[in-house]
């Protein structure tokens, strides 16, 4: 018995690792770990625990670039980032500082003769409504030197868009979504994929670029009505929960707590005392009413719109001038829709977009959940008349059910150790995967063919000793393959190429299983069939 398992130790461990797969893809213990709406994910396989991409799910795929320009090698003086991105927005038409992103770093002066260093870097300016000259006349009117202008923003930029986007959908509790950067020779994009969800809802949620803060209407001491733009901004957030309905007199809301740390909330607080909003008895706001008529205001503004006005209760006025509430700086912040505290909850938590997404330049697509359905269906169809179709030439080919059926069995087992794969690393099933899926299947037959082919070609093979020396020259051809496959694979595995990038990676684990552990496998299926002595 030992020595039989010593013998055969290549398929022992093929059926362990059959095992092992057929757990992760079957067992319920392995299911994603927000498991509790599995059920009713659109991109999950309720009897397995496999992903579907947007091609088998259904869904909205959208690619656009971000909207941006960009001065290179800008030599900043002894400008900071701040004062850059100011200096340079009042220069510039209908531009805040939030358009403009300056990026530095110290070099050396390449000039020999002098002494010290240049801060260097690039402007962005991310306002759609600025043109090139515009640009340009600005970065002159400021006295900043840089070498061009091009078209598009940084790659920081896009990472950083990149990361809050995907805060965006994970907030939006979007199950399988996916957001990478894609390039070709036009350029660089944002590729958002949502499967099962509708195109409008995802182009709404990337719309806008989320910045949300405070702002405090009121009369100044000449007794004119004043904005204090900024008061509070996202970063001065410590706690952000989710958007509540409200009730008992309490519309819907989104309840936060201000950060303690460097007088945050302190500074606020004294704020909203001095412009009288925290005044005696509160502040009732009327803000859509004649500035005559009414108190001072809380502003909540996304996106520089002003979305709801709200002054403040006596006692939480009471806490503010007693300097009370600082100790547990929290509030809520009031909209006029559940739609907007949600709405105010997903943007304060993921973030502000850097830049806006130009949906004209880009590509959107809808795929629905019927359709995606009916791809899952042909899908199938087109792998079971793939592995019909690869049986019925192997046993035309052989003629002998105990070298053909061992070779079938083989490719399948090939097959659910890569849906293994899938399914412990939640790798989405498309149809680019599913093509790599067969493209594993026919190299991999091929590849057995050859081992049948070479230990069987020149006659009897009862000696175990012939069939080890035919085996290997047979496995020293495949492993040569294997090798130039997964050379001319790497490139689409490792570049943003879209669908091509996971045909490549599995294809790529399916030449790697095969080479490590079917192949072997089945040599040991043969010897223990074919060999006697």
């Amino acid at each position: 018995m030992i020595d039989t398992l010593k013998s055969n130790w290549r398929l022992a461990v093929l059926i362990l690792i059959v095992a092992v797969s057929l757990f992760v893809l079957l067992s319920p213990t392995m299911a994603p770990a927000d498991g509790e709406g599995f059920e009713d994910d659109p991109t999950a396989d309720q009897l397995t625990n496999l992903q579907y991409g947007l091609d088998l799910a259904g869904g909205t795929r959208i690619r656009a670039p971000l909207i941006g320009m960009t001065a290179e090698d800008v030599q900043f003086g002894d400008d900071g980032r701040a004062t850059a991105s100011a200096a340079v927005a009042d220069e510039l038409p209908d531009t805040d500082p939030t358009d403009v992103i300056a990026r530095q770093q110290v070099v050396e002066d390449p000039d020999p003769t002098a002494d010290g260093e240049l801060v260097v870097g690039t402007i962005e300016v991310v306002n759609p409504d600025i043109s090139e000259q515009q640009f340009a006349e600005a970065m002159d009117a400021v006295g900043y030197e840089y070498d061009s202008i091009r078209d598009g923003v940084t790659q920081e930029t896009r990472d950083e868009a990149i990361e809050v986007i995907e805060g965006k959908v994970n907030q939006a509790g979007l199950s399988g979504a996916s957001v990478r950067q894609i390039n070709d020779p036009t350029g660089f994009f944002i590729l958002v994929e949502a499967p099962g969800e509708d195109r409008q809802d995802i182009r709404e949620l990337l719309a806008e670029r989320g910045s949300v803060r405070i702002d405090i209407y009121h009369q100044n001491d000449e007794g004119e009505y004043v904005t204090d733009r900024a008061v509070l901004t996202r970063d001065d957030f410590d706690v952000i929960q989710t958007a509540e309905q409200g009730g008992d007199g309490q519309g819907p809301h989104v309840p936060v707590t201000i950060r303690q740390d460097s007088n945050i909330a302190t500074d606020f607080q004294q704020t909203v005392v001095d412009t009288g909003v925290a005044g005696p008895g509160g502040s009732t706001c009327r803000f859509e009413s004649s500035p005559e008529d009414t108190d001072p205001c809380l502003q909540l503004v996304v996106d520089d719109e002003v979305v709801n006005s709200f002054g403040m209760n006596p006692g939480l006025a009471d806490s503010m001038r007693a300097g009370e509430w600082s100790q547990n700086p929290s509030f809520i912040l009031t909209t006029t829709s559940f739609a907007e505290a949600q709405r105010i909850a997903i943007n304060l938590n993921a973030g502000a977009l850097p830049a806006n997404l130009d949906f004209d330049a880009g590509t959107q697509s809808f795929i629905s959940p019927a359709q995606g359905e009916d791809f899952q269906t042909n899908a199938l169809l087109v792998g079971v008349l793939a592995v019909l179709t690869v049986s019925g030439v192997v046993f035309l080919r052989y003629r002998e059910p105990k070298v053909a059926l061992p070779m079938i069995l083989t490719a399948f087992s090939e097959v659910i150790i890569l849906l293994g794969f899938a399914a412990y690393l939640q790798y989405p099933l498309d149809l680019a995967v599913l093509a790599g899926f067969i493209a594993v299947i026919g190299t991999g037959v091929d590849d057995l063919i050859i081992i049948a082919d070479e230990v069987m070609s020149e006659g009897d093979v009862s000696s175990r000793t012939v069939f080890d020396s035919r085996f290997k020259k047979a496995f020293w051809v495949i492993g040569v393959a294997a090798g130039t496959t997964i050379i001319a694979m790497s490139p689409l595995a490792v570049l943003s190429l879209g669908d091509l990038r996971g045909f490549a990676i599995f294809t790529i684990l399916g030449v790697i299983v095969g080479v490590a552990i079917t192949r072997p496998a089945y040599g040991d299926i043969l010897r223990h069939l074919l060999t006697d002595r």
